[in-house]
Parts: structure tokens; C-alpha cells; sequence
């Protein structure tokens, strides 16, 4: 599962980049495009770094930074959208991609979790 993680999250940082540029190009908006460019790639470099944790818990820990990275992600997008820099159809098409990483992180978390506490 977590390569799919990795490849949707590698993805998902491409379409932010691309966001990030046609919001500094073309809507001249520098300040929430650089929080999610941030946020948005961050997401994919914590499951990188998970990857290659050390132990289950330095794991666990990597991928729940992930998960609340995508989370400030959709929050910047709200935002985004909300001060109309982003359309409605711009926002539905990304924020869905972010919804359903945050859903498989969510479930690598809760499952990292019990697996750590059944073991401990």
C-alpha cells in the first residue's frame, strides 16, 4: 500500500507545483501559494522518509506528519478558493486528489497504530 501512497502523493505534489505556478504567474498570488506548495509537497517527501523509517514507530510518525500535511493542504485549498483565486472546478478536481490521500494516510495510521499496540 505504500507504494501507491508514494506514486499518488508523488502526483499529487506535481499537480501543486503546477498549481503553485498559475497562481504566481498568472493570479499574481504569493503568500497562500507558497503554504501550499509547501504543504502540498511535503505530503510525499514524510512517505518517502517513511520508507525507510527505522523502527514501526519512527514509521508511524512519518506518515502521520503526512497525513496532517494533507490535511493544512486542504485547508490552504479552502482558503485558496475561498478568496477566489481558485475556481469552484479548479478546487474540486485537486481537493479531491487531497481528500483521497488523506483517507489512504489515515488508514496507514490507524493500522500502524494498532499493529504498534498489539506488539507492545
Amino acid at each position: 500500500m505504500e507504494d501507491t501512497v508514494f506514486e499518488k502523493s508523488k502526483s499529487f505534489a506535481v499537480r501543486i507545483i503546477r498549481l503553485y505556478k498559475h497562481l504566481t504567474e498568472t493570479k499574481k498570488e504569493f503568500v497562500m501559494s507558497k503554504q501550499v506548495l509547501r504543504s502540498g509537497t511535503s505530503i510525499g517527501a514524510n512517505i518517502a522518509e517513511a520508507q525507510n523509517a527505522i523502527s514501526k514507530g519512527d514509521f508511524l510518525a512519518k506518515m502521520y506528519i503526512a497525513f496532517k500535511e494533507c490535511n493544512e493542504t486542504i485547508y490552504w485549498l479552502e482558503l485558496l478558493t475561498e478568496t477566489e483565486y481558485l475556481t469552484q472546478k479548479e478546487y474540486d478536481s485537486v481537493n479531491a486528489d487531497a481528500v483521497e490521500l488523506k483517507k489512504i494516510l489515515s488508514s496507514i495510521t490507524k493500522t500502524a497504530r494498532e499493529n504498534i499496540a498489539s506488539k507492545g
